[in-house]
């Protein structure tokens, strides 16, 4: 449904502003496309696009296109997980290494290089709280921050490409020592990847299959998947980089793509293509404590718990304080999605309680329930820390808020 924005609070002269801002970062040469979209009180009141999806075949980005959400997968993930919560298989401090072994007993990392490294016992196992919020103790390789990173880079552990299936790859992420004790700092990692195998371990299904059934299938998200049918491969986007002199370089044909080829492993973490369309129902259902047109995927009670603040603080004073374009001041972690806990500390404009995450490609979503509104802005830039255009867009947004 859509409405006009001053039937939803919302100022169409100040939207226009919003407008402008997205046709500048385009006009410009910076991004290949940007397409923008605001609910508010259940109607659609702003959606926005311009640019091309493919530079290279000039074809516009469309209502319909097919980008790479990359870790915009991640809160699809934890909606999966927690609904086997809530059909009583764990607890949230149950060890995973109850449904995956290769996790118990593991050591941590002290000293050295990866060559020769000193390592402790892990004070306890990874829980399943520790995975949702990036508590672990697990890395990603591509961090380029510590010892850790560099094993994992040696090790290839790659949950995109890699020939091995999903068991194989988390089994081989196991061996390796953690970045810290579990639960003591946050750090964002594999965490969600082992959650999609530990979704095909307790239920039994292939993740995929799982997730289809049980999480887009009943949101009507038609076009999310890993693997892009033929038949829709002419509305992907390519994906793109800036050179030295910020002219745009293409990084992935969209013919071409490795998500136009059905593999052997799938990435909770990062694996999903999707659209517009798609990802605002399932924000929608987000907004509604878990139900939409009739299809309940969560309780009330779990969507309110997997929003709150499950660090001690925030992510900066748990160990991160940015990653990407973003500062981490001011902004806590839940299960599966960031939240907002001090506008003010933050530095930008939003509301405690707000809870969001992006991808590497430069898209972003967030949740206000304060607001009773969502926000979903898609490009297909990497790396997502290229330009701050996350944080210029919240500012866009809210300025156009005029109840």
């Amino acid at each position: 449904m859509t409405a006009r924005p001053e039937d939803v609070g919302l100022s169409s002269a100040r939207l226009k502003k919003f407008e402008a801002w997205a046709e500048g970062w385009v006009s410009s040469g910076r991004l290949p496309c940007l397409t923008t979209a605001i609910l508010r009180r259940g109607q659609l009141a702003h959606f926005h696009m311009t640019g091309m999806a493919d530079v290279e075949r000039q074809t516009p980005v469309a209502a319909d296109t097919i980008f790479r959400f990359y870790s915009m997968t991640k809160p699809l993930t934890s909606v999966a997980i927690m609904q086997l919560y809530e059909d009583g298989h764990f607890q949230l401090d149950d060890p995973i290494s109850r449904f995956i072994p290769a996790f118990a007993n593991q050591r941590v990392y002290v000293s050295g290089s990866r060559g020769k490294y000193e390592t402790v016992p892990a004070e306890r196992d990874i829980n399943f709280r520790d995975l949702l919020s990036h508590t672990s103790g697990l890395t990603y390789g591509f961090m380029e921050s510590h010892p850790v990173d560099a094993m994992y880079r040696a090790a290839k552990i790659d949950f995109q490409s890699s020939p091995k299936t999903l068991a194989e790859m988390v089994d081989t992420l196991a061996r390796l020592p953690l970045l810290c004790q579990p639960g003591s700092e946050w750090n964002y990692s594999n965490s969600t990847e082992v959650l999609g195998q530990l979704v095909a371990v307790i239920s039994g299904r292939p993740f995929d299959e799982y997730l289809a059934e049980k999480v887009t299938g009943p949101l009507g998200m038609v076009d999310t998947s890993f693997v892009i049918p033929e038949a829709k491969l002419s509305r992907f986007s390519g994906l793109y980089a800036r050179d030295a002199d910020g002219k745009l370089i293409l990084m992935d044909d969209a013919r071409k793509s490795v998500f136009a080829v059905r593999r052997g492993i799938v990435s909770g973490g990062g694996g999903l293509v999707s659209t517009m369309g798609d990802y605002l129902r399932f924000c929608r259902m987000m907004l509604n404590k878990g139900e939409l047109d009739g299809a309940r995927l969560l309780g009330r009670k779990t969507v309110e718990l997997m929003t709150t603040n499950h660090l001690r603080g925030d992510m900066a004073e748990m160990g991160q304080p940015r990653f990407s374009e973003s500062p981490y001041y001011g902004i806590g972690f839940g299960l599966g999605f960031s939240v907002m806990l001090d506008p003010a500390k933050a530095h930008i404009l939003g509301s405690s309680g707000e809870y969001a995450w992006g991808g590497a490609a430069s898209t972003a979503f967030w949740i206000d329930p304060a607001e009773d509104m969502a926000v979903v802005m898609l490009t297909q830039l990497i790396p997502s820390s290229t330009y701050p255009i996350r944080r210029e867009a919240r500012v866009l947004t809210y300025q156009a808020i005029t109840d």
